[in-house]
């Protein structure tokens, strides 16, 4: 039995591959999983129906168990029909999980398109499908390292 809250298999297994500088894709429901998979990267779908499981549930357990060294999120658009005036509410919520796992950079905001390159690159080594409906609830974390 494991001591730790991270309990999920296949997220363990595909952490316990990963190291320094590799990726892991937390990604709402909207995201095309498929198609803009990386190479290398292990899909699990825990999108067991709209709204569950939540982005910001996988980000809370995941900080237990990695270290983080960069978080991107993709930029929000400023016309047409999904545009924002502000930052989604969703950010606000990973700045206060990652303020409490002791990350101190900011949010790094991508472009669309250049965010799905990024999460289906060679680095990504885990992308977690989630039921989270709030829009631009992707979340694209870089490990970091586990000091002696």
């Amino acid at each position: 039995m494991l001591k730790t809250r991270l309990t999920q298999p296949q997220i363990l297994e595909a952490l316990g591959r990963a190291g320094h500088g590799s990726q892991v894709l937390i990604a709402d429901g909207n995201y095309p999983f498929s198609t803009k998979l990386g190479p290398r990267a292990t899909l699990v779908n825990l999108n067991l129906c709209p709204g569950l499981v939540s982005v910001t549930d996988v980000l809370e357990t995941l900080l237990t168990a990695i270290p983080v060294e960069q978080a991107a999120v993709m930029q929000y658009a400023t016309s047409g029909p999904y545009a924002l005036d502000s930052d989604p509410p969703i950010w606000t919520e990973f700045r206060r999980l990652l303020t409490a796992a002791r990350f101190t950079a900011e949010l790094q905001p991508i472009e669309r398109f250049a965010f799905y390159d990024a999460a289906g690159g060679p680095d990504v080594a885990l992308t977690i499908a989630t039921g989270d409906q709030r829009i631009y609830a992707n979340l694209l974390l870089t490990i970091g390292v586990v000091f002696p």
